[in-house]
């Protein structure tokens, strides 16, 4: 599906500023449609003098009129004269009588969308609210008070006051939204609606009065602990001064609280503030960033551990007697080494996912400087991107790796100079990844049987499901290709 960006730049009449705009205004239309219990349609114009729907949102508490997606179409026939006045007029237009939409009669309002004021004043498009008549019945005062609170902020649309693009463009996990508790302030900051919602939460954190004609920011002060520290961004909000986000905790309870202040032609009338108990997602955010912290000691005393261990097996290596024995510690001691690399990068971040070419490019330096012998002069190179690897892949890829740079070392330029290069080819189904080297090379089909050959095969085919192929040429060097499938790992 295209995006609302895709959508309104193939109009060709957009700039990046007005695309902002209608972002902002389609990422507020759930609380739109919320409010005035009705679809709430964007449309912008198009090349041949139509209108396309750039954005869609249902009403959470009404009966939808559009089952299917509308997103892409173009304007219906009946809706097209009130589009066109209310883009051009830039006023909101109401229809004269109910309109018919698939048997079921609706009232539809055009809403003119304006970026800017004065000389600067663009109307970018028509937003439309489309209310299901079948279902009519006697409105609550709450009811009430939320289409008021649309219509306040349908003339703000018309006049350019909303969005407000210095509000929080990205919202916080457990945002509120209108249904989770509304709160309507008059100019002065003094509560004249509080919904059922709003009220149990305020409630729960420990005011027992009716919030209604009382002071927003007096209710704070009473129920906010003293000393302790609370958001700076608080007082703003609980005015109705600034459209901010805030959380206030009392009591082992967290409500955070939305602002959207309420402006007339520019003049401030008011303000609307969404709040809604947050106190189990907080929770859950913090057992995460405990449990993320926790992950990441565990990965750095790992790393740690590994180090002494290859540190003992180097240490080891230099006492002992024999080449056989010397040679078998300094291969233990690469291998952990390797490992170590994973578990550093790891401990390094707050996911279980590792650039790989970082990783390898470390690895690649710690297998060049051990297993060179004084006689041999490796140089190595990689070409192409690994990408980032769950940590499940990283670990067994670093080490297999790590085996075969060395053996194209040790074994392929043993005693003269030459290149290894190592190259990396991804796409979304496969990491395919070569090793070759432009030493001696091995009769074709003889391919060693040592430890280190059981090693990768090992770790390519049983633990990442992949194949090892490889191919020697006598006198023209060795090429080992690995392929492994990534069906499971999104592509970056």
């Amino acid at each position: 599906m295209s995006t609302l960006s895709d959508l309104v730049y193939a109009q060709g009449r957009s700039t990046g500023a007005d695309v902002e705009w209608l972002h902002s205004l389609a990422g507020d239309g759930q609380l739109l449609a919320d409010l005035a219990f009705a679809d709430i349609v964007i449309w912008v114009p198009t090349a041949d003098d139509s209108f396309v729907a750039v954005g869609h949102a249902r009403p959470s508490g009404a009966a939808t009129l559009f089952y299917r997606d509308i997103v892409g179409d173009p304007v219906r026939p009946q809706w097209r004269t009130q589009i066109r006045e209310a883009f051009f007029s830039g006023m909101i237009v109401d229809s004269a009588s109910p309109d018919w939409f698939e048997e079921t009669p609706t009232r539809v309002r055009a809403v003119p969308i304006v970026r800017g004021s004065g000389s600067g004043r663009t109307t970018l498009g028509v937003l439309t609210r489309h209310t299901n008549l079948g279902e009519t019945r006697t409105p609550s005062r709450q009811q009430i008070t939320f289409n008021e609170c649309a219509d306040d902020l349908f003339g703000m649309v018309a006049s350019g006051d909303f969005p407000d693009l210095s509000a929080p463009t990205a919202p916080r996990r457990g945002a509120p939204r209108a249904s989770d508790g509304l709160v309507r302030l008059d100019v002065d900051g003094t509560v004249t609606f509080a919904s059922p919602n709003a009220l149990s939460a305020f409630n729960r954190m420990g005011f027992e009065d009716e919030l209604e004609g009382e002071s927003l920011v007096e209710v704070t002060t009473e129920i906010l602990p003293e000393k302790r520290q609370f958001d700076e961004s608080l007082p703003l909000v609980v005015t109705g001064r600034a459209p901010w986000r805030a959380d206030i905790e009392a009591r082992g309870v967290t409500v955070s609280l939305r602002t959207i202040p309420l402006r007339d032609h520019g003049t401030r009338i008011g303000a609307i503030v969404l709040c809604r108990d947050v106190t189990e997602l907080r929770h859950q955010e913090q057992e995460l960033i405990t449990k993320d912290a926790t992950i990441r000691e565990i990965h750095h005393r790992v790393k740690n551990n590994l180090q002494t261990v290859a540190s003992l097996l180097r240490i080891q290596a230099r006492r002992s007697h024999t080449e056989e024995a010397r040679e078998a510690l300094t291969q233990a001691m690469r291998r952990v080494s390797a490992i170590a690399v994973v578990h550093d990068t790891l401990s390094e971040g707050l996911t279980q996912r590792v650039d790989f070419d970082d990783v390898f490019d470390r690895v690649l330096k710690l297998v060049a400087e051990v297993a060179a012998a004084p006689t041999t002069r490796a140089r190595t190179r990689s070409v192409g991107r690994f990408g980032t690897l769950p940590s499940e892949y990283a670990t067994p890829l670093a080490l297999a790796l790590t085996e075969l740079v060395t053996n194209a070392v040790e074994h392929g330029l043993a005693g003269k100079e030459g290149d290894v290069e190592i190259e990396a080819e991804r796409d979304p189904e496969r990491l395919l990844v070569r090793v070759r080297d432009n030493g001696v090379g091995l009769p074709e089909g003889q391919v060693g049987r040592g430890l280190g050959t059981q090693i990768v095969r090992t770790l390519i085919q049983g633990e990442l499901g992949g194949t090892i192929d490889w191919h020697t040429l006598v006198g023209s060097g060795t090429e080992v290709t690995i392929d492994i499938p990534l069906r499971y790992i999104a592509l970056d």
